[in-house]
């Protein structure tokens, strides 16, 4: 059970580090959705919307400024693998503390 808890973790933390390189910065079908209706301008503050859209309400997550948002560290893009893997330890560390935690204790 140790080694295959090993090779788990050695996979996991692979994929996570080297697959995201290769996820799109593409708006995904929900920003495609609550976009639907306006139009997207590029300002040097970020994107401006202008139109009736979903999007024109939302507001960033209370979150939104944290060392890992989206997917980078500290807003450095080209480290996206480290901010996957990051993700995948503290993840796993707080599965398996609860898992450890909610164990089933035999009595002796």
């Amino acid at each position: 059970m140790k080694r295959f808890l090993i090779g788990f973790a050695v996979v996991a933390v692979l994929v996570a580090g080297l697959a995201s390189y290769l996820a799109s910065g593409d708006p995904d079908g929900l920003d495609a959705a609550t976009r639907h209706g306006c139009e997207i301008t590029e300002t040097d503050a970020g994107e401006s919307l202008s139109g009736e859209c979903a999007a024109r309400s939302a507001e960033d997550h209370a979150l939104a400024d944290g060392p890992l948002a989206d997917y980078a560290v500290r807003g450095n893009h080209g480290l996206t693998g480290v901010a996957g893997v990051i993700g995948v330890i503290v993840t796993a560390g707080l599965a398996g503390g609860l898992f450890w935690l909610l164990r089933r204790r035999t009595q002796t």
